[in-house]
Order: C-alpha cells, then sequence, then structure tokens
C-alpha cells in the first residue's frame, strides 16, 4: 500500500528528492504522492520533518 501525506505537511518540498521513482508532486494544498508509482519504500516518511507521511 502507498503512502499518503496528511494535512499535516508544511510544503517544504524535503520528501520530493528523496523519492526513487518521483512519486511526490506539489498538490493543491500540500505534497501528494501517487499511490501508482510509490514503491512503499519509506524513505519520504523518514526525512519528513512534521511526521506527515503515513503508511
Amino acid at each position: 500500500m502507498a503512502h499518503k501525506i496528511t494535512d499535516e505537511c508544511i510544503s517544504c518540498g524535503t520528501c520530493v528528492s528523496e523519492c526513487p521513482v518521483e512519486a511526490i508532486s506539489e498538490g493543491a494544498s500540500h505534497y501528494e504522492i501517487d499511490a501508482d508509482a510509490c514503491l512503499d519504500c519509506g524513505a519520504c516518511a523518514g526525512v519528513c520533518p512534521t511526521g506527515a507521511i503515513e503508511a
């Protein structure tokens, strides 16, 4: 199951460069993860300063 970015996201962009498949992009209110592209590796969650990325 793909990771998800919650409303706790402050749109800092830290997670974007960590994604090995470029599945994270800027959404309307915060960054979003493309569930079809996500490998569920957790690299993004490990660097999120607000803990906004959940499995």
